[in-house]
């Protein structure tokens, strides 16, 4: 059975994640207590459902413990499991929470960190679910839906869903610095110091697939020089996360705007991996 859990904090996005999953076939289960999992999957494998969608977060904070031994215990058991985990900076959420004037989950939560008449502000709410879900953080591919729109959130749960069962995926991701660093990137490279095309009138418009921003980069020995070195770099650690492993990596590559040499990169470095790896591509300021 394919298996996809489903976590993330409070107001990244899950409820689109969910009707994507369900769109696509999948039964799905929203707030599941995560002890009743395994009780789901033997129930709905003796009704032959071929794949299944179970949300967990921060509602079941005080059942979460355990949460990695009953992964685990479901891929041995023969299940193809993937965890998706979505987030977004603090600010993101405080303005989302604003705007659907929704509180909270965790808002009426008494911790052991204040008094017993306290309650917990929104910026607090937020901070205490990372800590309740680093857990499940640490097993999950993670999207970072802090400036996405909902439109590519879709698409990127689509490309994740339906990759076929692989030892290690490999996301490459070109992003924006004047955005702000990708909260889901295991590794960040900055190729802001390369020439940049955005000074060339007629490139301006252009993105790093088109052909005369390709024909512009590739002519600077400067931007040659430094993709041979994180070409070298990942060629020499990717082995290690296997080794470790690990499900998904996430390369994010930045310049100013994210719209040229970050973009071209991303592409190179897609064509090179992507003959002996399980492979996708993001371009978060393209759309």
């Amino acid at each position: 059975m394919q298996i996809l859990v489903i976590s993330g904090i409070s107001g990244s996005g899950k409820s689109v994640v969910l009707n994507v999953v369900e769109d696509a076939g999948y039964y799905c289960v929203d707030n599941l207590p995560p002890s009743l999992l395994p009780e789901l999957i033997t129930t709905l494998s003796a009704q032959h459902y071929p794949q299944v969608a179970v949300a967990i977060d921060s509602r079941s904070a005080h059942l979460l413990t355990g949460m990695p031994e009953t992964v685990q215990a479901l891929r041995q058991a023969g299940h193809a499991v993937k965890v998706l985990f979505l987030t977004a900076s603090t600010e993101s959420l405080v303005a989302r929470f604003s705007e659907t004037r929704r509180s909270h989950p965790l808002s009426h939560w008494l911790t052991l960190k204040q008094t017993v008449d306290t309650h917990m502000t929104l910026t607090e709410c937020i901070e205490e679910e990372r800590e309740i879900l680093a857990e499940i953080q640490a097993l999950a591919h993670i999207i970072d839906t802090t400036d996405l729109r909902a439109n590519q959130l879709r698409n990127w749960v689509k490309e994740v869903i339906e990759i076929q069962h692989a030892p290690l995926t490999l996301m490459f991701e070109s992003f924006a610095f004047k955005r702000g660093v990708p909260l889901d990137a295991d590794f960040v490279f900055d190729v802001r110091m390369l020439p940049n095309p955005h000074y060339d009138l007629d490139l301006r418009p252009l993105t790093g697939r088109d052909e005369p921003v390709i024909r512009y980069l590739e002519a600077q020995p400067v931007v040659q020089e430094m993709y041979a070195d994180i070409l070298q770099f990942l060629s020499k650690w990717i082995p290690s996360f296997k080794e470790d492993n690990r499900s998904y990596l996430t390369i994010a590559i930045g310049c100013t705007g994210g719209q040229h040499r970050s973009v071209y990169m991303v592409e190179k470095l897609t064509q090179h991996f992507r003959s002996a790896e399980q492979v996708l591509v993001r371009h978060r300021r393209l759309g």
